[in-house]
């Protein structure tokens, strides 16, 4: 058995994790990360001191000692201004997957590995095994409509290995049936939306916060003036809804197919694989993360660009030790620089890397 520090976020698949690694046998201590308070005023609902609560109330359950952490700086200085930062260069960033590796198993996990714990457990849909050589690996969730797996992509082997799920083996309704056996008052608790540790905060309201407007021209495909924009980082490739201009014909509909830095126009164009700039077969991916095979050496690959699109076959060909191009058999709907593409061979997570061009 394992000294074990879970991160209890005041939800129910957290408080289910910390409650079977205790009834494993584990010793368990509760911790909330304090990430983000708003002290900003961005409109939204940021119901930090409601979670600390629950978590708490979790851990008073099990029995087990709870600690809050304050990682506000850390959160502010690794997601913050990489959200802003990225949006601002007109990329469109993934800060779920970015928090997992830079908080929940970077800051989090070297807090819990300084104050004597052998790994950190969380509530992730996402299963970890042992290879036959030795290395952890991690598998896509049992559950197939709740597996987290994408949002692990970027994490390290060492992370991996310090990394527990025990939530990933099981079914959503089977996590609120052991909620209940162990009387958690988080059994019925909703499930939180939003951006990562924010809570409720409209990304474009955050964005707003910190980034100022700069209108500029909404064109079509053939150049002609359709509407005005806010600025172009509210906005991503593929958007179909919050770009303010209405669709002519029943059944059809404007989406998001470009930006044009240099003139400041929003291109839209019909939602459709013919239209230009809209579906893409090949895209370099850099800053790849190898968990237990390296990624660039291999020839195929199943490539995940969006946490909700489906793993594609792809070929890999090498530009780096970390730089990959990859190319699909079936082209992509809004590639996208920036976004987290994860790798796959079958169940397992190979590792991901970052969207930086689209071919």
């Amino acid at each position: 058995m394992s000294k074990v520090m879970v991160g209890l976020s005041g939800g129910v698949d957290s408080a289910v994790a910390a409650a079977l690694l205790v009834e494993q046998g584990h010793e368990v201590v509760g911790g909330y990360m304090k990430n983000w308070m708003n002290e900003e005023g961005i409109p939204g609902d940021c119901p930090w001191e409601e979670d600390i609560e629950d978590a708490n109330a979790v851990a008073k359950v099990l029995g087990i000692e709870f600690r809050v952490i304050d990682l506000i700086d850390q959160y502010k200085e690794k997601i913050v201004e990489y959200l802003v930062n990225g949006y601002e260069e007109g990329l469109t960033p993934n800060p779920d997957v970015w928090c997992n590796r830079e908080m929940k198993f970077g800051v989090f996990l070297d807090y819990a590995i300084s104050q004597g714990f052998e790994a950190v457990g969380t509530g992730h849909y996402a299963r970890r095994r042992v290879l036959s050589d030795g290395r952890a690996a991690i598998l896509r969730g049992a559950d197939p409509n709740k597996d987290q797996s994408y949002f692990l992509s970027l994490m390290t082997a060492f992370q991996v290995e310090h990394a527990r799920f025990p939530t990933g083996e099981m079914l959503k309704p089977e996590v609120r049936e052991v909620a209940r056996r162990f009387d958690l008052p988080v059994a019925e608790k909703k499930d939180s939306q939003g951006i990562c540790f924010l809570g409720q905060v409209k990304m474009a309201d955050f964005l707003a916060h910190y980034l100022p407007d700069k209108p500029g021209e909404i064109v079509d495909t053939n150049g002609k003036v359709m509407g005005e924009h806010r600025g172009l980082h509210f906005y991503t490739i593929g958007q179909r809804k919050g770009h303010g201009v209405a669709s002519p014909k029943e059944g059809m509909a404007y989406v998001v197919v470009g930006k044009k830095a240099a003139e400041n126009q929003l291109v839209i164009g019909w939602d459709r694989e013919d239209t230009e700039g809209l579906y893409s077969h090949e895209c370099v991916v850099g800053n790849i993360t190898s968990i237990n095979e390296e990624i660039a050496t291999l020839k195929r690959v199943e490539a995940q660009p969006r946490y909700r699109a489906k793993a594609e076959a792809a070929a890999v060909e090498q530009l780096g030790e970390t730089r990959v191009k990859i190319r699909f058999g079936k082209a992509q709907r809004a590639l996208v620089a920036g976004q987290v593409c994860a790798f796959y061979d079958g169940g397992r997570l190979l590792g991901g890397g970052v969207v930086e061009e689209v071919c």
